[in-house]
């Protein structure tokens, strides 16, 4: 697995995204160390909306005890 650093990345994220999408992984590296696996995901996860935990998160979530205490500005 190919490793790319943080300057790598955001010289050419494009570049690097188009490579994970026709499958090649990457390891992100920041400060010489290990952060981040780059790879792509399986197509049929990727349909399927109700699989993805990101655009799931929202029905997994739960709110703070904290909300709408304090004053925050």
């Amino acid at each position: 697995m190919k490793t790319v650093t943080m300057l790598e990345f955001r010289k050419n994220a494009e570049g690097i995204l188009r490579r994970v999408r026709r499958g090649e992984p990457f390891v992100l590296s920041h400060r010489g160390q290990a952060a981040a696996r780059l790879e792509p995901i399986s197509t049929a996860r990727a349909a399927d909306p109700a699989s993805d935990p990101f655009l799931t998160i929202g029905r997994r979530a739960t709110p703070s005890p904290k909300a709408g205490r304090g004053t925050r500005k």
